[in-house]
């Protein structure tokens, strides 16, 4: 793997991002997509013995298109600045909570876990778990190992409702939790720190302080 090429064949993309531009560099981008794979890889391999469920992913299973699907007609940048991928067990677009690691420059790469923009039968059965198991949940958000590499705990920047979520009272306790849309917590990582020996590691033991939690999520979900 070669994450420093990586990170600059992004660099230019973002400076170059048209469809003409990858075309004539597209040797370059398949060097790239090729070195993210292979760190893909070995990070499941090292975090499998960890979290068993992501034995038999593949690279190719993970990694998200760098080709937007969903650009607007006020986005005029065909291409996404980084690399993706979702360390989710059936894959990517598996509707399961799961790990997801990105490289991209100026500091932007980054490790998730969790369920990001569930589906509204999933996003119920997610309030429903914090509403019966809300100790719990808020036990595995403050668990020091989590907090250790995930310190800013759960986004609650995230996308959420401006009322109760229906069937849940305006004075529920767990009611700023309740409202959010998506549950994840991340970290980011400079590109000194992509670049270090010590990235992987990093990814992997970020990988298995979430896993709890993930896990959390997984069991809320378990009958959607």
């Amino acid at each position: 793997m070669d994450n420093a090429f990586v990170l600059d064949f992004l660099s230019r993309l973002a400076a170059n991002n048209n469809t003409a531009w990858m075309q004539e560099h597209r040797a370059e981008y398949v060097r790239a997509r090729d070195s993210f794979a292979t760190l893909v890889a070995e990070v499941l391999r090292q975090a499998t013995p960890l979290a068993p469920e992501l034995a038999g992913l593949t690279p190719t299973q993970a990694m998200f298109r760098l080709h937007k699907n969903d650009r607007s007609q006020t986005d005029p940048e065909p291409y996404k600045r980084r690399f993706g991928s979702g360390l989710v067990p059936g894959g990517r677009h598996a509707l399961q909570a799961g790990y997801f690691l990105a490289l991209s420059p100026g500091g932007h790469s980054w490790l998730r876990a969790g369920r990001f923009t569930p589906t509204p039968p999933e996003l119920a059965a997610i309030r429903q778990e914090i509403h019966y198991s809300s100790a719990e949940f808020h036990r595995l958000l403050a668990a020091p190992e989590l907090l250790l590499h995930f310190p800013k705990g759960l986004d609650m920047s995230a996308e959420q409702l401006t009322r109760p979520p229906r069937g849940y009272a305006a004075d529920d306790p767990e009611l700023p939790w309740l409202k959010l849309k998506s549950f994840g917590v991340g970290r980011l990582f400079s590109d000194e720190e992509v670049l270090g020996p010590g990235f992987i590691s990093s990814v992997v033991a970020g990988i298995a302080a979430a896993r709890p939690w993930v896990d959390f999520l997984n069991t809320a979900l378990e009958n959607t």
